[in-house]
């Protein structure tokens, strides 16, 4: 309202702003309100009752921004066709009143209006839609970039339970089947020889103290993620630590390495110590054989894991999530690498990974 006044000031040639003009102004805004949820009907609604202030002598100045907003609503909801059509029909409007009804229409005495006007009306018009598109766009990427920033969470997130269940399910596994073969053991010996199962208590004790500390390394990752771990991850300096708990089983485990000694990075490191570990306990629950052979082979770019026991396989359940194998493979897929798994013609079960290493600069 206030706008309007100002601008008519300057337009001797028009009508007054009257009571009707300023309801035709009230009447134009009032459809604003549900631009959001009914965007084409108020564009059309808008433009139709500019087009009748207009037809009407009024002033010109501040009643296109209402246009404006409707348009941008229309645009912006996606409803672009809308928009451009009452646009373009309010100026086709326009101009059948300034150049064609003029006479008939208020003000009395009212000549045709300057072709050179309609310039910046057109201008305005594609400003106006330029504009809307402008912002559809930009919340369009917007709305495909937060989409995208959601789905990387959330892939983050299910990496990261996956890598929590698969170190859950390594640390548990061994230790669980360490103490269930030995719990086997102190019970059929408890009788007829106590020290034998003192002996597999005390194992049992060991094992499960091991996990606990594993298990509570995982835990406190888990509680304080920005912070660095407490203790090293493990890695394949602990290997005589597996080949121990395997014998307290009753399982020989024999070690032989080749290749450079130097130093793996942490995520290989661990990758191949979760992967003899995981092996070794399924020769434990799932074959008969009470031997099991460790090879280990680092060459340039690769390091080449063998475990390999004669069988046969036992046939009973041994408990366990059966997800040791799965595991394995995703470990060494997370680094580029590969696990094959299976029976060996000869009876026997050999699990084989190969992990990719970054390839030493020679000076």
């Amino acid at each position: 309202m206030a706008g309007t006044g100002f601008a008519a000031r300057n337009q001797s040639g028009r009508e007054a702003l009257d009571a009707l003009g300023r309801v035709l102004l009230l009447l134009a805004a009032a459809p604003l309100v549900f631009r959001h949820r009914r965007p084409v009907p108020v564009v059309f609604a808008v433009a139709g009752l500019t087009l009748a202030y207009l037809a009407a002598g009024y002033p010109y100045g501040p009643v296109f921004v209402l246009v404006a907003v409707a348009c941008f609503a229309a645009v912006v909801h996606g409803h672009r066709t809308a928009a451009w059509w009452a646009l373009g029909l309010l100026w086709a409007g326009h101009l059948l009143i300034a150049h064609g009804l003029y006479r008939r229409l208020p003000p009395a005495g009212d000549g045709p209006a300057s072709w050179g006007q309609e310039l910046p009306a057109a201008a305005f018009a594609v400003a106006v839609l330029a504009a809307s598109e402008l912002v559809r766009v930009r919340r369009e990427q917007w709305a495909q970039h937060r989409a995208e920033r959601a789905a990387a969470e959330r892939r983050r997130a299910d990496e990261e339970r996956l890598r929590i269940a698969r170190e859950l399910h390594d640390v548990l596994a061994h230790s669980i089947a360490v103490i269930n073969v030995q719990a086997g053991v102190g019970l059929a010996l408890l009788d007829s020889d106590p020290e034998q199962a003192r002996t597999a208590l005390t194992t049992i004790k060991a094992a499960s103290k091991e996990a606990l500390g594993e298990v509570r390394q995982v835990l406190d990752t888990l509680r304080a993620p920005g912070d660095a771990p407490r203790t090293p991850a493990p890695g394949l300096d602990r290997l005589p630590d597996l080949v121990e708990q395997a014998a307290a089983t009753g399982l020989t485990v024999t070690v032989t390495t080749s290749g450079p000694r130097t130093a793996l990075p942490p995520g290989a490191d661990l990758a191949a110590f979760r992967i003899v570990q995981e092996a070794l306990t399924n020769v434990v629950r799932h074959s008969a054989s009470r031997a099991a052979r460790v090879e280990i082979a680092r060459g340039p770019g690769r390091l080449d894991l063998r475990v390999d026991d004669d069988g046969p396989a036992t046939g009973t359940e041994a408990g366990g999530s059966g997800n040791g194998l799965a595991g394995m493979r995703e470990r060494a897929a997370a680094l580029g690498g590969t696990i094959e798994a299976g029976a060996r013609p000869d009876g026997g079960f050999r699990v084989h990974a190969v992990l990719p290493l970054p390839v030493e600069e020679t000076p």
